[in-house]
């Protein structure tokens, strides 16, 4: 693809405005569900379904989103996506009844696969000298990453100020605007995968992650060990055999296995599990510490999301561009992973009657670095060894990644965190004294997961050598090579 340094630029913005609605929607509703609750007469049990169908179809699509990319055109599919999450939102915003927004919902879900899936292998085929893909990873993750707490405060302005409906109708002008944009900025291009789709691969992963990802969200509801659960989640493993041995037959398979033995793209994968895990942690746990025991309210909490979110930003940016063409990719993303291990261990020491200034503060700080050093390096590890070809796939596979991981991490921390509530509650603590010391363990549960990540990292993941520049200094280390 090839375009001048301004254009490129700009297509990367856009590209990143567009993925940015993906992300707010992540964290802009949950503000939003009580009013929602109240206005459309939804159960406590039936309310979760507002989240769960997108949850369902956005985790379970985006495998299939990436490799569709492959087949039939990035640029294609993102405009696809990107009008079925606009029209979607605009389904959203207009819903009167349970039924509508929740079918909406799933729509949106589809959408937002596709559009996830698809924006960052545009990127990677927009930018293929190293130092500015480093620069437009840095970018782009500080969008994945700085989103949610933008969400927070977005959702709960609209939310107090207007009413719930905003928050969906918000996205249907950033979504026009990105689509006529993409259509001027971005030129049609053809495919560049092989073979026809494989249907029967496309179904059977789709169903596996659907029923992987509900039993996941309602784990917690529906207990880890009942016949439900566990019968979706055996249900969901047998499908996922079923997809590789088919993808090991087929002569076009939706994912080549051969993929799996990219070292550094099978270990950012990994990574990426633990580290979504430690970091929905982080923002869900911290967010009701601060809601419930220190009594902020909606903009407040998004408020202390702020120095994490400027930190991040500052190292999005251009600081962690530069580290990764200085160090390559392992270090800053181990160092990275280890200080937001620290940041989340802090929290766990939060007490009662906790000052922002001591016992919140500096753990946002360590966290900020931390997240800021560790996402570009661990985005360019998952796509940087994947050919043109298999650009979208790799680009769903981290996706998934990160948002299998992060359901499973925040679905297994707050069991956690719910048990040791009930059992300090037995043994005569306060209501606001339990729950701060089930936190307290979810806190330091997701400290184990960044701590697990950053052990990977640095036991698999490899750098490339530096090369010779054609006057013969040294290019600095970089993304990673295949292996």
């Amino acid at each position: 693809m090839t375009l001048d340094v301004r254009t490129r630029w700009l297509a990367l913005y856009v590209l990143c405005l567009g993925d940015l609605m993906i992300v707010l929607d992540t964290t802009i509703v949950n503000v939003a569900l009580p009013s929602i609750g109240t206005d459309l007469h939804f159960s406590q049990t039936s309310l979760a379904w507002v989240v769960n169908a997108y949850l369902l179809t956005f985790g379970g699509f985006l495998l299939l989103g990436g490799r569709l990319g492959d087949l039939y055109g990035h640029r294609r599919l993102f405009l696809l996506g990107l009008a079925l999450f606009t029209l979607a939102s605009l389904g959203c915003g207009l819903s009167t009844t349970k039924g509508l927004l929740v079918g909406a919902r799933a729509v949106q879900g589809l959408g937002a696969a596709v559009v996830s899936a698809v924006a960052l292998s545009l990127i990677m085929t927009l930018f293929t000298e190293e130092g500015e893909r480093a620069k437009a990873m840095g970018v782009f993750g500080f969008v994945l990453s700085g989103g949610g707490t933008i969400g927070v405060l977005l959702g709960g302005v609209l939310t107090d100020v207007l009413n719930w409906h905003w928050i969906f109708l918000v996205n249907l002008p950033i979504g026009v605007v990105v689509f006529f944009l993409t259509l001027r900025l971005l030129p049609a291009a053809p495919g560049v995968g092989t073979g026809r789709l494989d249907v029967a691969g496309a179904v059977t992963v789709t169903a596996s992650l659907m029923l992987a990802v509900y039993a996941i969200v309602n784990g917690n509801q529906n207990g880890w060990t009942s016949a439900e659960t566990l019968g979706l989640l055996a249900g969901g493993a047998v499908l996922l055999a079923v997809f590789l041995a088919i993808e090991g037959r087929v002569r076009s398979p939706l994912m080549p296995l051969a993929l799996f033995r990219l070292r550094n793209v099978a270990t950012a994968n990994v990574v990426g599990v633990f580290w979504a895990a430690a970091m929905f942690a982080w923002f869900f746990m911290s967010a009701l510490y601060l809601g419930k025991v220190l009594h902020y309210n909606a903009l407040h909490v998004g408020l202390a999301f702020l120095p994490t979110s400027l930190i991040m930003g500052a190292f999005s940016l251009g600081l962690s561009a530069r580290l990764v063409m200085r160090f390559g990719i392992r270090r800053p993303l181990v160092v990275g992973l280890l200080v937001a291990g620290a940041g989340l261990l802090l929290f766990v020491r939060a007490p009662v009657g906790g000052s922002f200034w001591v016992d919140v503060l500096p753990s946002t700080i360590l966290l900020g670095i931390g997240a800021g050093a560790a996402f570009n390096p661990v985005l360019l590890a998952a796509m940087s060894d994947a050919a043109p070809a298999e650009a979208g796939l790799a680009s769903g596979m981290v996706n998934t990644a990160f948002m299998m991981g992060g359901a499973l991490g925040l679905a297994i921390l707050a069991s956690l965190a719910d048990s040791r509530t009930h059992s300090l509650r037995v043994s005569g603590d306060s209501k606001v004294a339990a729950l701060t010391g089930g936190y307290h363990a979810a806190f330091l549960g997701g400290a184990i997961f960044a701590v697990v990540a950053a052990a990977t990292a640095a036991a698999l993941l490899r750098d490339r050598a530096p090369a010779v520049a054609p006057h013969g200094e040294a290019v600095p280390a970089g993304a990673a090579s295949r292996d």
